[in-house]
């Protein structure tokens, strides 16, 4: 397995290489392409100090967000109930569930205003518009997750151009970010510069497959959840 050191090397290199084509369509293809040319195959990896090291990209400029985790709310079985109440009949015949939550207003599922994250002294809560909780993130238990998950990040930064297949990425700037910070976290889902993305559809059975709730971020403020930045590239 690559160190960071060994990984920054061959950053030097790809940023040589200027523009590359994406090797894979869609929001995703950022992150495959650069794995691919450090050779890797999976996104973490060993740091100076032992610890593990999450490699994250982002799209200069650009509105898609980055992930920083996933983490599906309590208590357990919260999703099925989420999309028993709020989900909507897919193609397929089944119910599924994709929205992008906000903190500041109520998102529209086929039309109607009707869940929104609100953070609140003891965590993250889901709610409704008659103020019904479907699920909740205790802050004690997802600062703990988050301090095992993301103890230090090597985030790298580039300039697209194109789209679709035919989109190019420039890998020209990469940062080592550590000390997530709890409360710019919090603020910054408050703030929606972090939103939670639900994702959760039905096997052909009608069990719930969670496809991964995640936190995503604007990849301007990615690195303002951490006290320290360096940058590396």
């Amino acid at each position: 397995m690559l160190t960071l050191d060994e990984i920054l090397v061959k950053l030097q290199d790809i940023e040589k290489m200027g523009y590359v084509k994406t090797h894979r369509v869609k929001d995703t293809g950022i992150g495959k392409t650069l794995e691919d040319l450090i050779g890797i195959q999976e996104n973490n990896f060993p740091s100076s100090n032992g610890h593990k090291i999450e490699l994250k990209s982002g799209r200069k400029d650009k509105t898609s967000m980055v992930s920083l985790f996933t983490k599906s709310p309590l208590p357990r079985g919260s999703n099925t109930k989420i999309l028993q109440e709020y989900g909507y009949l897919s193609d397929n015949g089944r119910n599924k569930l994709e929205v992008n939550l906000s903190s500041k207003t109520f998102n529209l599922i086929k039309g109607t205003p009707r869940i929104k994250t609100n953070v609140t002294e003891t965590g993250i809560e889901l709610v409704d518009t008659h103020g019904k909780v479907s699920g909740s993130w205790p802050n004690e238990i997802l600062k703990r997750f988050i301090e095992r998950k993301l103890p230090e990040v090597l985030y790298v930064k580039a300039n697209s151009k194109g789209s679709g297949e035919n989109e190019m990425f420039w890998y020209n700037e990469a940062w080592v970010l550590s000390g997530l910070d709890f409360d710019t976290f919090l603020r910054m889902v408050s703030e929606d510069n972090i939103i939670v993305n639900i994702r959760i559809g039905q096997y052909p059975n009608g069990k719930t497959h969670d496809h991964g709730t995640g936190f995503r971020v604007l990849p301007s403020k990615l690195e303002l959840c951490f006290k320290n930045r360096r940058r590396v590239l």
